[in-house]
């Protein structure tokens, strides 16, 4: 069968074309992906309010022989709570950063999932950012590998071993500070 479902979070996009654009999602069932989504940046897309940053949804994807293609997208929650807050923005791209930077394509991750949802729906409704942003960092860390948990470390030892792990400087980093 050419067409699946697949369940993730939008956590980068570029646009190529005219209309078209390429999402790299984080799936449940797949882990990082690449997916093209055709005519989602002509004025009457419907798709469009629905392919941003963060959103979280059912993707129907058609695999062909070259990169998957967007079919339809049903979105069960957009996180509004962080977009309409520009320092909890920030912290979320933070973390789409180092998902996008640490976790290799196509392979499966159900727990980094789930710890992204979970961290995303705290980073909703707390007040206290930097430590649900360094709680993240060691675990992602920790499920991928890098760390081991039992060894506690600060937030800027935590930054420095992921930037020695991409082998450059997180973009993310640059303007975080001018947000709290």
């Amino acid at each position: 069968m050419r067409t699946q479902k697949v369940i993730g979070i939008i956590i980068k996009r570029r646009n190529i074309g005219e209309a078209d654009r390429i999402l790299t999602i984080f799936t449940k069932g797949e882990g990082k992906i690449h997916i093209k989504a055709k005519g989602v940046r002509k004025i009457t897309s419907k798709r469009s309010s629905h392919v941003e940053l963060l959103n979280f949804g059912v993707c129907t994807i058609y695999k062909g022989k070259a990169m998957p293609i967007l079919l339809e997208i049903q979105t069960h929650n957009v996180f509004y709570d962080i977009k309409t807050d520009l320092q909890k923005t920030g912290f979320a791209y933070h973390i789409c950063e180092l998902i996008d930077g640490l976790c290799p394509e196509n392979q499966e991750n159900t727990r980094v999932f789930e710890l992204l949802v979970e961290t995303l729906h705290k980073l909703a409704i707390t007040d206290t950012i930097a430590l649900v942003i360094h709680e993240f960092e060691v675990e992602l860390l920790s499920l991928l590998g890098y760390w081991s948990t039992s060894k506690i470390f600060s937030s800027r030892e935590a930054e420095n071993i992921i930037e020695g792990i991409l082998e450059r400087k997180l973009k993310t980093l640059q303007i975080l500070p001018q947000l709290q």
